[in-house]
């Protein structure tokens, strides 16, 4: 059945097929390649600069903090207007309910 099919397509198409696959097969490998290289220099530069700084002055090289907000208690007190009668608490929209938030000093990574 596949041969009826190779029939039907002219010779030069079927050329012109094989090596448009091959083409694209190589761009997608160097394309793949390339990414992983990327990622593995990323990765070595990281760790290179962790071990040369200091821990972060803000976080104290843990990444995060008490959530600013809540005061990590996760939940914070809201009223649509100012109507002392009616406030709902509200899960806190900095931390999610998380009770700690991202060091905005060294954007979680622990170091300056």
């Amino acid at each position: 059945m596949l041969n009826q099919f190779k029939e039907m397509i002219p010779k030069p198409v079927r050329a012109l097929g094989k090596g448009a696959a091959v083409i694209l097969g190589g761009v997608v490998t160097l394309n793949l390649v390339s990414s992983a290289t990327m990622g593995a220099l990323r990765a070595a530069s990281e760790a290179k600069r962790k071990s040369l700084s200091e821990p972060c002055r803000v976080c104290r090289g843990k990444g995060f903090y008490i959530c600013n907000l809540c005061k990590g208690n996760s939940t914070i007190e809201w009223s649509p207007l100012y109507d002392p009668v009616a406030i709902n608490p509200c899960l806190c929209p900095t931390c999610d309910g998380n009770r700690v938030q991202r060091c905005l000093n060294c954007l979680g990574k622990g170091y300056d």
